[in-house]
C-alpha cells in the first residue's frame, strides 16, 4: 500500500453532543425482523438552475479557499490528522486497502456550500484529508440541492459531481471512504443495505453520525418508523468498530458533533448470513 509517510501519533477520541434523527417518508417496510435487500431505481439528475453565475462562482471559490486555509491551521484539523495516523485507525485503513494503492471517497448529502458555513467546513475537511494522504483517491460528490455554480466550484476543487441520484446505494466494489457527516438515518441505511455482504462491508470506511448514538436513541423508539428507518444501522453494530472524533472547539460543533469513523470487521471466510440477521432489539 502506498501510504503517507507522516509519523503515527497516539490520539484519544471522544464523543459528545446530540443531533436529531430524521426518518424516511416512505411507508413501513415488510418483514421487520429480517433485513431484506431491496432494489431501488436510480434516477438521472440535473441541477434546477439553468446558468452558471460567474460572479457567484468567484465569490464562492474565495469562500471555499478561505475556509480550507482556516481549517488547515486549526487544532481540530490537526487532531483529525493525528487520529487517522494512530496505529489503531491506520491499521483499519491499511487492512481495507490491502493491494490497492488508492481509496476513493464518496461524499453524500453535503448540502449547499454556497448558502451555509457548515457544508463548507465539512467539504474542507474532506479535501484536506485527500491532500494530506496520498492513498486517498478521487472524490465524488452528490446532493440534489447543488446548483450549477456550486458544481463548477466543486470541480475546480478537484471533485466530480455525480449526475445520478444513487440515494446512497453505492456498492463498494473497491476500497471506499463514504464521507457523510450529519446525513439522514435512511441514507446510511440505504448504503448499508446496498453493501449487505461481508465482501462489500469490509471495503467500506464510513465517516458520519455515530451508530452508537443511533442505537442509544433507538432504545427510546421501539416499534416505530424511526427504528424502521435505521434497521441496517442497528443490524451492523455488532460488526462495527467505531471511533469518535474530538471536536476541540465550539466552532466545529455544528459541523461535526457526534461524528465517528466506522470500520466493519467481518470474517469473509465464514458463512455469515447477514440476509437473515434478526434484529432482536426491534422485534415486536
Amino acid at each position: 500500500m502506498a501510504a503517507s509517510t507522516k509519523t503515527l501519533k497516539p490520539q484519544t477520541a471522544v464523543l459528545g453532543g446530540d443531533w436529531t434523527i430524521v426518518t424516511s417518508r416512505r411507508g413501513k417496510q415488510k418483514n421487520k425482523c429480517h433485513l431484506k435487500i431491496e432494489t431501488v431505481e436510480q434516477h438521472s439528475w440535473t441541477p434546477s438552475d439553468v446558468e452558471i453565475d460567474v460572479e457567484r462562482e468567484a465569490k464562492l471559490m474565495k469562500k471555499m479557499e478561505k475556509c480550507i486555509s482556516n481549517l488547515e491551521n486549526t487544532e481540530f484539523y490537526k487532531k483529525v490528522l493525528d487520529q487517522i495516523q494512530t496505529p489503531e485507525i491506520f491499521h483499519y485503513f491499511s487492512r481495507i486497502l490491502t493491494s490497492e494503492s488508492k481509496m476513493q471517497m464518496v461524499i453524500y448529502g453535503i448540502g449547499s456550500i454556497e448558502s451555509y458555513e457548515t457544508p463548507r467546513l465539512q467539504l474542507s475537511l474532506a479535501i484536506l484529508i485527500k491532500r494530506n494522504f496520498n492513498w486517498i483517491g478521487d472524490i465524488e460528490v452528490f446532493d440534489p440541492v447543488l446548483s450549477k455554480t456550486e458544481i463548477k466550484v466543486l470541480e475546480a476543487l478537484g471533485c466530480s459531481v455525480l449526475l445520478v441520484n444513487e440515494q446512497g446505494r453505492r456498492q463498494a466494489l473497491k476500497p471506499t471512504l463514504f464521507f457523510m457527516p450529519h446525513c439522514e438515518a435512511v441514507l446510511y441505511d440505504n448504503l448499508l443495505q446496498a453493501n449487505w455482504r461481508a465482501e462489500h462491508l469490509n471495503q467500506v470506511v464510513l465517516f458520519g453520525n455515530s451508530f452508537e448514538k443511533y442505537e442509544q436513541h433507538m432504545s427510546e423508539f421501539k416499534n416505530s418508523a424511526i427504528v424502521d428507518s435505521a434497521k441496517f444501522i442497528l443490524g451492523v453494530r455488532k460488526f462495527t468498530v467505531e471511533v469518535g472524533i474530538d471536536i476541540v472547539s465550539e466552532d466545529f460543533f455544528r459541523a461535526f458533533h457526534d461524528s465517528s469513523w466506522h470500520f466493519f470487521n467481518l470474517d469473509s471466510q465464514l458463512d455469515v448470513d447477514l440476509h437473515s440477521l434478526k434484529l432482536s432489539s426491534i422485534e415486536q
